[in-house]
């Protein structure tokens, strides 16, 4: 650059040009309206609550200088709308962060087309869309619907919220929620710890999850769970009124439920423990796994009928069993070996009924043993 150019350059600068680091505003505003943004370019977006009538909005950018020209800013008839223009794009969008401050209770529109969105302690409709970044959500009331294309999803301290979250390849932590919120991963680990639905609430009657590949694990499912994973370990700790739990590939723990069970794996143990009041409410069990020991306690006060298939292939040890508390006759079905189904195999098969026989206990497993056992 000639001495000519640096003296243009200078003086344009201290002229007051519109090229900066960072851009800060407030404007006025109240409680209910709604604050849309579109960073065309992406970048992180960190929204927080706060006690005044005001919108704050600042923008940093860590890499080379941008111009102001490129962020726009309109008051509209129900809030604010934030858009940030795509030609930033060519300075990279992992250096653009926007933080934002509005009053408490306020509507969110949010898309970004790749970096984090956190939202802290805002009452109100939240939505949105991030192409690659994680969701950190924390003491939210109201609303929510929000999808990243791949990141984890981390939410808290939220004690009455409702909506679905979801990530296309990433983590699902769910802490200390009240609501019917759904966590929705297609590649990750799911977490519960202390969510539930708001008491006398109808919607949201279960804790659902699913995940294209990952563990779930849930503390508690005080009206019931449904939960998928096409690869994976699934964890209940504490159910009540039913757990419906699949695996294409992984162990099934369910350590108290209060209900009735349907569990599957195409490869694992399932070790469930019934607890309650055997004579009341539906109590049906449905346990198959395709390779796995099945570990089943029940109420001693059990009503159902049981039927119990062990099936046992030549190439295995051969020496599975079926061991009940429960009245059962257990016999082996043939002592030939059955070759319509691949491997040559044989079956053992259990039968029973205890307690007028009210509910159906059926399990079925491949080279596995079966025990029933009496609870409390």
């Amino acid at each position: 650059m000639n001495y000519v150019s640096r003296y243009l350059l200078i003086v344009l600068l201290l002229c007051g040009w519109a090229w900066a680091e960072s851009f800060e505003k407030s404007y006025d505003t109240k409680a209910g309206q709604t604050l849309e943004i579109d960073l065309q370019p992406g970048g992180s977006i960190d929204i927080n609550g706060w006690d005044r009538d005001q919108l704050q909005i600042k923008v940093s950018y860590d890499g080379d200088r941008f111009s102001e020209d490129l962020i726009d800013i309109k008051e509209v008839s129900d809030g604010f709308r934030v858009n940030i223009n795509h030609l930033l794009q060519n300075h990279g969008s992992a250096d653009l962060h926007l933080h934002v401050n509005v009053p408490r209770q306020y509507n969110l529109k949010i898309e970004t087309m790749g970096g984090s969105i956190t939202i802290h302690e805002i009452e109100g409709d939240m939505e949105g869309k991030t192409m690659g970044g994680s969701l950190k959500l924390s003491q939210l009331k109201g609303t929510i619907n929000m999808t990243t294309m791949g990141g984890s999803i981390r939410l808290v301290d939220s004690y009455d919220l409702d909506g679905s979250l979801k990530t296309m390849g990433g983590n699902v932590n769910f802490t200390n929620v009240v609501g019917s919120v759904d966590g929705t991963t297609m590649g990750g680990n799911v977490n519960y710890t202390n969510v539930s639905t708001r008491k006398g609430d109808p919607k949201g009657d279960e804790v659902k999850i699913s995940t294209m590949g990952g563990e779930i694990n849930v503390d508690q499912a005080q009206q019931g769970a449904d939960v998928h994973t096409m690869g994976g370990s699934i964890h209940v700790k504490k159910a009540k009124v039913y757990v419906k739990a699949k695996t294409m590939g992984g162990d099934i723990n369910i350590d108290e439920v209060d209900g009735w069970v349907k569990a599957t794996t195409m490869g694992g143990d399932i070790n469930i423990k019934m607890v309650g009041d055997g004579q009341k409410g539906k109590r049906d069990v449905y346990i198959s796994s395709m390779g796995g020991v099945i570990d089943l306690t029940l109420p001693a006060n059990i009503s159902a009928d049981f039927d119990v298939k062990l099936t046992y292939t030549r190439d295995s040890s051969q020496d599975f069993e079926i061991d009940s508390d429960f009245d059962m006759t257990i016999e082996e079905e043939s002592d030939e070996w059955s070759y319509r189904n691949g491997s040559p195999r044989k079956v053992i098969r259990g039968k029973g009924s205890v307690g007028g026989g009210k509910n159906t206990i059926h399990i079925e497993t491949i080279n596995g043993d079966v025990r029933i056992k009496k609870g409390s």
